[in-house]
This record gives structure tokens, sequence and C-alpha cells, in this order.
């Protein structure tokens, strides 16, 4: 499967998380995760699922404002509840909920009129066929009785991994997806596993659509959610991260992250080779918490102001040559050092054997002051450059003297 260069270049995109646990705010437990909820209590919420107010172009205006150059959408959760019209389950939010339409075309159309990429978000998964023969009590303290066949069959009477394929040939079909997120366990926790072939379905049925999984070896991306590992992984991978802590299927408002927490987790994820996934979960309705809403455009502010250090550029400066994220231009002659807090000295740069033509903030132009110091000639750092701190949290641009050349520090 081929890297498209679209997505080793977006730097933001925004996941969509909705699905009929925005009712009640309960997430799809995982088939394994004894004792959480019944999955008639979780059903429920089938009922107040409406979509009454859902206008994409809304969403759309938003992200492309907060910068983002690609949206994902929850297509099907592991509730197994599709979000579009399809013909291999009654279980869809057409056949099912009060909002009787295919949610998923309106998405595609809107978010390619506001020129961002599409992509979908799809459990393999089923949380609803591992029901169909299991009885799991809603209080932990019940022992759960099951015994299931190898490959439940879905409503329509297909199994389970014929049914994944044929959705996976309706979504190219129909949507023509730029991005295909597969978020699920290899196996169920009772032994099943999902067919994993699926990537290589949609490869074959779209070569222009990137895959991005949470399984080794088989997608072109990884997807982590949260944290990532210390050492980035090699090549475009995506970091999905909540707009609130909670990482909940309802928005509360009590745990929203900062503008400065959000740079920070956005500057150290660009800066280390990857795109950040933000994730919002939108009301049964279909309207943008407001809460997200104001985070994203503050967000965006911000990046419009720093544009010139976030698009077209690339990871910068290894861990040990500035202590903070930092990104380079294309003709690796100018260096952005992200400062996402208010420094309490001078900013440290150590082993450039570049000349600094000329240091600045890059939102306003300032000029800042610099002195060049001696390094560490015999660990290999031939000098040290100290900065000016800005007065406040905010990007420093070091014009250099021809192409980035670091020196190596000796072990």
């Amino acid at each position: 499967m081929s890297t498209q260069s679209w997505f080793a270049e977006a730097k933001l995109g925004i996941f969509v998380h909705w699905g009929i646990s925005a009712v009640r705010g309960i997430a799809p437990p995982r088939a394994y995760e004894p004792g959480r909820i019944s999955y008639q209590e979780y059903m429920e919420q089938l009922h107040g699922f409406t979509a009454a107010r859902y206008n994409p172009d809304t969403w759309a205006e938003l992200f492309a404002r907060a910068g983002a150059r690609y949206a994902v959408l929850t297509v099907k959760d592991r509730d197994g509840i599709a979000l579009w019209d399809t013909t291999t389950t009654k279980r869809s939010v057409v056949t099912a909920t009060a909002a009787r339409t295919d949610l998923v075309r309106p998405f595609v159309q809107s978010m390619r009129r506001h020129g961002l990429r599409v992509g979908f978000y799809l459990s393999p998964s089923d949380w609803s066929d591992h029901a169909l023969t299991t009885s799991r009590p809603s209080h932990p303290s019940i022992p759960v009785r099951e015994s299931e066949p190898a490959d439940p069959p879905h409503d329509s009477g297909l199994s389970a991994s014929v049914a994944a394929r044929r959705q996976a040939h309706e979504l190219v079909e129909n949507y023509r997806p730029d991005l295909l997120w597969l978020n699920s366990s290899p196996t169920d926790g009772q032994g099943r596993s999902w067919p994993t072939e699926l990537p290589d379905t949609f490869a074959a049925l779209n070569a222009q659509t990137t895959i991005t999984e949470q399984l080794e070896d088989h997608g072109d991306h990884d997807t982590p959610t949260v944290a990532t590992s210390i050492v980035p992984a090699d090549g475009a991978w995506q970091l999905c991260y909540p707009l609130d802590t909670t990482n909940a299927s309802q928005w509360t408002g009590t745990h929203q992250l900062a503008l400065n927490e959000l740079i920070g987790v956005f500057a150290d994820t660009i800066s280390a080779g990857g795109n950040l996934l933000l994730k919002t979960s939108p009301h049964e309705d279909g309207t943008i918490p407001p809460g997200h809403f104001m985070q994203l455009t503050a967000l965006g502010n911000w990046i419009r102001r720093n544009y010139d250090a976030f698009h077209t550029t690339t990871p910068s400066l290894p861990y040990g040559h500035y202590d903070g994220p930092s990104t380079l231009s294309q003709d690796r002659r100018t260096l952005f050092l992200i400062c996402t807090r208010t420094p309490p000295g001078p900013i440290t740069v150590r082993g450039l054997r570049n000349t600094v033509r000329r240091a600045y903030i890059l939102s306003t132009g300032a000029a800042l002051s610099y002195q060049v110091t001696n390094g560490l000639p015999a660990w290999g750092i031939p000098h040290v450059i100290h900065i000016e701190p800005p007065a406040t949290p905010n990007i420093i641009v070091l014009e250099l003297k021809g192409e980035l050349d670091l020196s190596q520090p000796s072990a």
C-alpha cells in the first residue's frame, strides 16, 4: 500500500466520534469487557438519536478554520450501528433510529466542498454480533455464560467477516474515502479474529485510500491514541487526541484542554513527524459542543498567525539540540523553535554549525538578540547559541547561513 503525500503533509485533522453513544454518553464497550453495561441497555440509545440539527457544512467550515486538512467520521463503531444506508445489516441510523437518513454522504460532500480530505473510522469488530449469541448481565457481580460460534451471523444472515468485506465495498464504491482508520483488536477477546485482509481489500478497491490502524503490519500508518512512543514511528503517522480529558462519548465541558495545552500537543506531534487528529464528539442532534467550537477556533487563529512554522515544514532538531519542539523549512535554511511556555531564561540551541543570520518572533517580526558561546568540543558540540527569550509563549525563527548543519554529539 502506497503512502499518500497529502497525509504526510496534512499536520492537523479532526476526528468526529459520533453515533448513538452521544445520547447518554455511554461508549460501546468491547465485546470482552464484562459487566459494564448490557447490550439491551446500550441499544436503548437508538431511540434518542435524531441528528435533527446535523449540518455538515457548519462542521466543515469550523474544521477548515481550525487549520485542519482532513476530517475522519465514525462510520461504524464497535456497537455495529452504521451511519450510512448499508445493505449488510438492519442496524443502521437509517433503519433503526429517528435520524432516518444516510449521514455519511452529506459529510463527504461538505468536507470536499471546503477542501478537506475525507476519512472514515471503521470498527471491523461488532458488539452487536457478539451480543446475538451472548447473555451479558449489566452488573459486574453476575457471572457471564457464553457459548459462541467462531464467526457469528449478522442480522442479515451473512457471516460477520463477509458482512465486513461487503461494507468495505460499499464505503469505497459509494464515497471514495481518502483515508480509512481501522481501529480494532485483531481478536475480540474470545479468540475470534476479524478479517485482517480488510486493509488489502480497501487498497484493492481504491489504491488512493490511505490506511491507518492500531495494528502492527496491517496499514500504511500508525494511529496511537492520547500518548505516543518516546521514539516516533518512521514515516507519517497520526496521534488521536481528545479535546477534553474525559475522552468521553458525550461532552461535559468540565475537562477541556486549554489553548496552550492544545498548542503543546500539536507542536510535539508535528515536530516528531506526525499529524494531530483532534477528537470531538457531537451531541445526538449533530451539533458540535460549544467548548469544542471555541477550542478549534482559537487553535486555528494561532496556527494562521504562525503558518510558516507548520505547513510545508519538516521535523527539525533532534532531542538534545533544543529542549522543545521545532520544525525546519523545506529549503532547510530556516529553523522554527516552538516555545509552548514562557521560558524562564535564554533559549538554548546546541551543536548548530551554521552562522545565524538573524533571530526574531514569527508572529510579530520583533528581533531577538542572541549570543554564541563555546560548547563542549570533546562531546562534539562546537558551540552553543543563547537566544533572548520572548515575553510570552511564541515561535522563534532562526534564519541560517546555508542549509542546516548539526554536529553529532560524541558518545
